[in-house]
């Protein structure tokens, strides 16, 4: 989804590791931008900016405008996406960026959340578990065009029932890139967990058989305390 923000950047000549850390004691951030006939250039951007944009609604499906100074298109603010990113596992922090030059009238691949809503009928009345089974499709579409969600009503569903990914409503021209047949949601039967076999109750009601060992040790010793008692005493 477009939106009216521009996001200025600066080009670097500068890599490496001590470039990346002179660029974020000073509050910025190393990135990348490609595409188009301009080919990649290495900039300098801001990361609370690009955060805020990743954290916001439309996330990375977000087309802002990107203004660097000396650019094929004479200084002017191009629309760009954000493909790629690298947070710092620890701080949380973003560290690097790639971001993609848009043409707006060329159609694009991207992924959009699917959300449902409602209370199925097959958990209030059925007593059945709703379960979501996937979170985003892939559509193809202009970069105008990219919705920001698409919503599911699941009301309706009862135990057995399913809604797949080609019953979303597409317009304009979205074009799905999922397999149709994919699942987006149903309502399972509660499972019960099955009471244990006859066999095994009764196999833990029976007392443990004696060992082998013990028996024969037993009629040995019961043996030897009896040829003992048949001999005679010695006088």
């Amino acid at each position: 989804m477009r939106k009216d923000i521009t996001i200025a950047a600066e080009g670097r000549d500068a890599r490496g590791k001590n470039e990346a850390r002179r660029l974020r004691a000073k509050g910025s951030m190393p990135a990348v931008v490609y595409g188009g006939a301009e080919g990649a250039t290495a900039v300098a951007i801001s990361p609370k900016e690009l955060s805020r944009i990743l954290n916001s609604k439309t996330g990375h499906n977000t087309i802002f405008n990107l203004s660097l100074p000396g650019n094929a298109a004479g200084g002017a603010a191009t629309p760009v996406m954000i493909v790629d990113w690298q947070f710092d596992p620890i701080k949380d922090s973003l560290l690097h960026a790639d971001l993609k030059r848009i043409d707006l009238t060329k159609r694009i691949a991207v992924k959009v959340p699917v959300v449902t809503h409602g209370d199925p009928k097959g958990v209030k009345l059925q007593g059945g578990i709703h379960e979501i089974v996937t979170r985003e499709i892939e559509i193809e579409c202009l970069p105008d065009e990219i919705p920001e969600q698409f919503d599911v009503n699941v009301t309706e569903l009862v135990i057995g029932q399913n809604i797949r990914v080609s019953e979303i409503p597409l317009t304009g021209s979205m074009k799905l890139l999922s397999s149709p047949d994919a699942v987006v949601s149903h309502v399972v039967a509660l499972r019960v967990e099955e009471a244990p076999a006859a066999e095994t109750v009764e196999a833990a009601a029976t007392p443990a058989a004696e060992p082998e060992v013990i028996k024969k040790g037993k009629k040995e010793e019961e043996a030897a305390g009896g040829e003992a008692a048949a001999q005679p005493k010695k006088k």
